[in-house]
């Protein structure tokens, strides 16, 4: 089973190129499966029913979420009703579903997002993530009633997802970081047989600070006491596609192959 799992889509340049290579990805590469995270994708903050109906309309199969789930209010009956989009399962007393199962070819496939616990700032009271995703999977075992387990853990430090991957190695399929927006280069599938990445990085313009303006971004960091902090705006900028390509055994749901793959305006290293 092939799967590509795209990282946080920011704003509209996020959007664009998303719209640009999703559907010639799921063709030219043979993608069984496709999951977005979609948590910035509404002006760098939450995400809106027609941007995700549109997402879906894309190739998506799954939509992730995170701390920025609910910044737009209007989705939360729009989530109560699409259980293809989900937010953070760890989430205390939330609208929505925090997992769905997917069939694909007689293979069930759960997907389930999850929040980091460290440094993470959010409007709803979470759980710790250790111990709900170790519920999670005493319900849902690998090859036992599912195919493939596949978990975006939404977090801030690369300790606490490195920390994730081992905890859940050789229980899930896969586990990829999300929500800093930066590639990391640790692609690599773990002893267990669990592919893993603690970043897949973001779909937008990366000209700019994790997705949004330079301007914007800075002026925060420079910000004085009492002063009025300037609002966060997107890049709108030509973007990239950023995310992760894997293939899972179905015979055992272990991950055989994984790599980090990016589209659009690639970084200029220079020579």
């Amino acid at each position: 089973m092939k799967i590509l799992f795209c990282g946080d889509v920011v704003g509209r340049s996020g959007r664009e190129v998303l719209n640009k290579y999703l559907p010639e990805l799921k063709s030219s590469l043979n993608l069984d499966l496709i999951i977005v995270n979609g948590e910035n994708s509404a002006h760098g903050f939450g995400i809106t029913q027609s941007i995700a109906e549109d997402i879906f309309k894309l190739g998506a199969d799954i939509i992730t979420l995170g701390n920025h789930s609910f910044d737009n209010q209007n989705i939360l009956e729009y989530i109560a009703k699409q259980p293809k989009l989900i937010r953070p399962i760890n989430y205390k007393n939330s609208t929505g579903e925090g997992l769905y199962v997917l069939e694909h070819n007689g293979f069930k496939v759960l997907v389930v997002n999850l929040l980091g616990k460290l440094f993470m700032h959010s409007k709803i009271a979470f759980d710790d993530p250790f111990i709900c995703i170790d519920k999670v999977l005493q319900e849902y075992k690998l090859k036992e009633n599912v195919d493939v387990i596949i978990v975006d853990f939404h977090a801030e430090t690369t300790s606490e997802k490195n920390a994730m991957g081992f905890f859940l190695d050789g229980r899930v399929s896969a586990v990829f970081g999300t929500h800093t927006h930066i590639l990391t280069n640790d692609t690599r599938i773990l002893s267990g047989g669990t592919g893993y990445q603690s970043d897949v990085g973001m779909c937008g313009d990366y000209d700019s600070v994790i997705g949004m303006t330079k301007e914007s971004a800075l002026s925060a960091f420079f910000l004085q006491k009492d002063e009025t902090r300037t609002r966060l705006a997107p890049a709108t900028g030509e973007g990239m596609l950023a995310g992760v390509v894997l293939e899972i055994d179905e015979n055992t749901g272990k991950c055989i192959f994984i790599e980090s793959v990016a589209y659009g305006k690639i970084f200029n290293r220079g020579q």
